[in-house]
């Protein structure tokens, strides 16, 4: 096997620890991009020559038929990243090359992520803390709560939705999920009970959102539904900022009645001026629920895991199918 390792060398080592480097050095033949920026098409299409496999990441460019005719005997593209979109064409469909994405890895870091804000916020750690740096005390220990028979509504469930389920089934809570692609019995088999959006958001204690953004998303959690949202409850946004209707929810907020997570905005960063930054009753983080330094090494382990099992057997754990493209991210 020829393996060309597309990605940059900044992202390579973002990605990549020396035991993989290794581990693909032993697996065949291996090409790696020596240039920190980039590639464009003819930087990709030059070192992909032969390829047999290549493992792309940001920064690489659309896989073109310019691009992929440098590599006639392309088998498989693993992304070691997140979204597929801006990759892939209806060329590489045509040519039945098939397709990994290191989204599963960068799920992890987001549900870990929701689940530390999950029991913060229950615990009001944030207030807390404002309140003993200035002199205080127990004077609100009312507002606590365990992550403890309460019921928690997520949204989506892709790799990060998922493995959040997985987390919250260390704890005795109930999990309401809403998913359009899934039935009933598939919902119960990932541990959680098919709901509808409106019915998640008036009974959740805390609402944590995992859905893509597509057009079907958009602006999905507006003023309508956010009324519905119980006193004290919390909503979590570690997706993307359209899923939300920022307006509305700055609207609601300002009440008083709930408190939000937020690590991803519309735009970012958001404005200085944005409201967002200033409600006591947020906490504002600047979109690092993924993956952002150490934990990026996550998708390094797949990628080598996804190599060795395609020369293997040519399973894939994480093969993106072109069908499935209009429910990701």
């Amino acid at each position: 096997m020829k393996i060309v390792v597309l990605a940059n060398k900044d992202r390579q080592e973002q990605v990549f620890k020396n035991e993989h480097i290794a581990d693909l050095m032993r697996l065949g033949e291996v090409v790696f991009n020596t240039r920190r920026d980039g590639p464009d098409e003819n930087a990709a299409a030059a070192l992909m020559k032969d390829a047999d496999i290549v493992v792309t990441s940001w920064n690489c460019p659309k896989m073109t038929p310019a691009v992929l005719d440098s590599a006639p005997g392309l088998k498989l593209v693993i992304h070691a990243a997140g979204s597929v979109k801006g990759l892939v064409s209806d060329e590489f469909w045509e040519r039945n090359i098939r397709l990994s994405s290191g989204s599963a890895a960068l799920g992890k870091g987001v549900a870990e992520t929701a689940l530390g804000l999950t029991i913060s916020s229950l615990k009001n750690f944030w207030n807390l803390a404002n309140v003993t740096r200035f002199g205080g005390w127990n004077g609100q220990n009312n507002t606590v709560r365990e992550i403890y028979d309460v019921t928690v509504g997520v949204i989506g469930a892709g790799f990060a939705g998922r493995h959040y389920i997985k987390l919250l089934k260390n704890f005795d809570v109930d999990i309401l999920l809403y998913d359009p692609t899934l039935g009933n019995d598939e919902c119960a088999a990932i541990g959680a009970k098919k709901s509808e959006l409106d019915d998640i958001m008036i009974q959740s204690d805390v609402v944590s959102i995992h859905a893509p953004s597509i057009p079907a998303t958009y602006h999905m959690i507006n003023k309508t539904n956010l009324a519905l949202m119980k006193d004290r409850a919390v909503i979590i946004n570690t997706a993307r900022g359209t899923i939300i209707d920022e307006a509305a929810l700055i609207d609601e907020l300002k009440t008083g009645r709930i408190s939000a997570c937020i690590d991803v905005t519309d735009p970012e960063p958001p404005s200085e001026t944005n409201e967002l930054r200033s409600l006591p009753n947020v906490i504002l983080t600047p979109h690092i629920a993924g993956s952002v330094n150490n934990g990026k090494k996550r998708i390094g382990d797949l990628v080598l895991a996804e190599i060795k099992s395609f020369i293997a057997d040519g399973t894939l754990a994480y093969e993106v199918k072109s069908e499935k493209l209009v429910f990701m991210a």
